[in-house]
């Protein structure tokens, strides 16, 4: 299967008051097309950083990446057409609705208006935002501000999808509709690369898992090929067993 996220050895430095941190240290992998990566790590082991980079928010100092063809550095506009990122913190326009933020964005996708108004009712519909379509996002709950923004991702439909906590601020019911709808979209052969704090998220969708630590990556493996070597039973304690060492 290609490779639709290819990452080669990718550096990432800061500093601070206490020195340099190697947020990122020299990482490699790579993301199948119709494959869901779920990218683990304790906090400030550098899954955000890593797909910072990759959404070409922020640049390696070394190292770089091909999403979908395209190089990060080279071609950063290509990619950009190419993926729907999804950051950890909000990047909604809070004085808009729902449906008027989707359809700027889809246009600057250059999206036709009618594959929009068809899209839109269908996302909005499969992640039950549908009632708030014309509610002021400054009105709405977190979780529902979190499913307007990967409403609008999914309305662009881009090939490869860069999703940093798609669950945050989610209640179970709400985090189920997200997944499921994640499943059906590997299914149409969306490339999927997630960064997650919960086990249980990743253990059901995941076809593959990577976990980081430190800015280096210490495992990737299936579930069953990670219960093979660290001789654990759930994801929880075979990531502990892991970023303990």
């Amino acid at each position: 299967m290609e490779s639709k996220i290819a990452l080669k050895e990718i550096k990432k430095y800061f500093s601070s008051k206490k020195g340099t941190v190697k947020a990122v240290d020299g990482i490699s992998f790579d993301v199948k097309e119709g494959e869901i990566f779920a990218l683990l790590g304790p906090n400030g082991a550098g899954k955000t950083t890593t797909l910072r980079i990759l959404a070409t928010v922020l640049k390696p100092d070394s190292g770089t990446a091909i999403i979908n063809g395209y190089d990060i550095l080279k071609e950063p506009e290509k990619v950009r057409k190419s993926i729907g990122f999804l950051p950890g913190d909000s990047g909604l326009y809070h004085r808009l609705t729902p449906s008027e933020f989707v359809d700027i964005f889809a246009e600057l996708y250059g999206i036709p208006k009618e594959v929009v108004k068809k899209r839109k009712k269908d996302v909005f519909e499969a992640l039950d935002i549908e009632r708030y379509s014309k509610t002021i996002i400054d009105k709405l709950s977190t979780g529902t501000r979190q499913k307007v923004l990967l409403s609008n991702l999914l309305v662009c439909d881009p090939p490869v999808l860069i999703l940093d906590e798609p669950a945050q601020g989610l209640d179970v019911l709400a985090a189920k509709t997200v997944e499921e709808y994640l499943l059906k979209l590997k299914k149409e052969g969306k490339t999927i690369l997630i960064s997650t704090h919960i086990m249980e998220q990743a253990e059901y969708l995941a076809d593959r898992i990577g976990i980081i630590n430190e800015g280096k990556i210490v495992e990737i493996a299936t579930i069953e090929k990670m219960r093979e070597a660290t001789g654990k039973k759930t994801l929880r304690e075979m990531f502990l067993s892991l970023v303990e060492k």
